[in-house]
């Protein structure tokens, strides 16, 4: 009643005029949409009120509009109509008003009204928008970021997260290949059927197709095969990154604790597996190295987990706005084939760490080296679902992961060739993408805050004080 008595008094006409409340339409074709949907929303079973009088007869006006009765699921409610009709659904409790909330492809930004500050503060962080205001809205400045998720886009305006969308990699000198050793001792024996399966849902599964491949190392000697994926086989990984509840929503404390016992873990089984990424590369020496520096580099993350906080930016206004670091959601992550272990551990440690699930795609030359964390993963307390590692060829499996409309961010280091298809192909729900080409992953470019930006997105909330 109160909404309909505000919008009955509205004054329309020139926007320049400071007196005026509300303007008119950007266009005629503007004006024809926002009256269909408006139709529809009534055909739909909406309840539609407008003021009693008429709109001006010059210029692309159209009177203030409420829609009520409004079906979650009705056009009204999942489409954005860009006009001054404002669409009105009850709920019951909070919980049912986040899944509301949450109930359409788009998110920009998001208003919470409420007395009571702290449920404010306990649904803010569930609203999946790229800005929340609290008890206000439309607020804006360059000292903080503003941007969307989901299919209002990525990057962000303001604030450091938007210097960020202004920054490149410093360029490093380039790596100095090692020489390999001829790695007559680093063959598996002979007769050692080793043909490691699919990892998905924390369980090792069969490819759907039940083909293989034959990995070989750098020498031609067969070391072993793994399961050729295929497009089902990434939709299963996917479905079941998904269907983890645990890793995002657990604290950063435990998932630094999880990664910490992962790193745990992989160090009683370091000469093993030396041994093993060394017969890989053909270099006894390469693949202890790699070994040792995955170590480090699990510990590493593992102590940001809990340490890369979010900040609070200083606008020229009587409020708090928070920015915090959120978690992507579901991430497609292709290793590159150099550093085999330690380009995988380096890609997939950061992103857990933020309490993302992801589907990994490893090194197609030497797929080994990542599927021998398999048992390790199994006996470090990491949730089903949260890591899941399809092997096969890019070719056939990587497209499916890029076009795939339930993984909200790929990170490709597959060869440069490959680019530009799954940039286009990462379009259709836009998906956030990072190609950053070659890394060397040995050297300090390997890791840090770059990764850990890459793996989450900044949610800004502005929280009023005062009376």
């Amino acid at each position: 009643e109160k909404l309909r008595a505000r919008m009955e008094n509205f004054r329309i006409g020139d926007p320049l005029d400071k007196a005026i409340d509300m303007g008119a339409i950007v266009s005629k074709e503007q004006l024809a949409q926002i009256t269909e949907l408006v139709e529809q929303g009534r055909e739909e079973g909406a309840t539609v009120w407008q003021p009693s009088w008429e709109c001006p007869s010059e210029g692309c006006f159209y009177p203030p509009t409420i829609l009520s009765d409004v079906a979650p699921a009705s056009t009204a409610a999942q489409v954005e109509i860009f006009g001054p009709v404002v669409t009105l659904m009850t709920f019951r409790t909070p919980a049912e008003a986040v899944k509301l909330s949450n109930n359409t492809r788009y998110g920009l930004a998001s208003s919470i009204w409420t007395e009571n500050i702290n449920l404010a503060l306990d649904i803010a962080p569930k609203i999946k928008a790229g800005v929340v205001w609290i008890n206000c809205t439309n607020m804006f400045d360059a000292a903080a970021g503003f941007g969307g998720v989901r299919e209002s886009g990525f990057g962000r305006e303001g604030g450091r997260e938007g210097l960020y969308e202004y920054a490149k990699r410093a360029k490093t000198g380039a790596k100095k290949k090692a020489k390999r050793a001829k790695p007559k001792a680093l063959e598996i024996p002979a007769g050692i059927d080793r043909t490691p399966k699919l990892y998905v849902g924390g369980k090792q599964k069969r490819p759907d197709g039940a083909y293989s491949l034959k990995v070989e190392s750098l020498s031609g000697v067969t070391l072993g095969e793994v399961g050729r994926g295929n497009r089902k086989d990434i939709r299963d990984a996917v479905e079941a990154a998904h269907a983890q509840r645990k890793w995002g929503a657990s604290s950063a404390h435990l998932r630094a604790q999880v990664l910490y016992y992962i790193a745990e873990n992989l160090s009683r089984r370091e000469a093993e597996i030396g041994e093993s990424v060394g017969a890989m590369l053909g270099d006894l020496s390469a693949g202890k190295r790699e070994v040792e520096q995955s170590i480090r580099r699990l510990f590493t993350y593992a102590a940001w987990a809990d340490k890369y906080d979010g900040q609070v930016h200083a606008t020229p206004f009587r409020n708090v706005t928070v920015a915090m670091n959120e978690a992507i959601g579901v991430m497609g992550i292709v290793c590159p084939d150099e550093s085999p272990l330690l380009g995988f551990v380096s890609l997939v440690a950061p992103a857990l760490a933020m309490g993302n699930a992801i589907v990994a795609i490893p090194s197609e030359r030497h797929p080994l080296a990542a599927t021998d964390l398999y048992q390790i993963l199994d006996t470090s307390d990491l949730p089903g679902g949260a890591l899941n590692i399809v092997t096969g060829l890019r070719s056939e499996i990587v497209p499916t992961l890029a076009a795939h409309d339930d993984v909200e961010q790929l990170w490709y280091l597959g060869p440069k060739a490959g680019i530009e298809e799954i940039e286009l192909l990462s379009a259709g729900n836009m998906k956030r993408t990072w190609c950053p080409g070659a890394i060397d992953f040995e050297g300090a470019a390997g890791e840090g805050r770059e990764f850990l930006r890459e793996a989450t997105h900044v949610k800004n909330i502005w929280i009023p004080y005062g009376e």
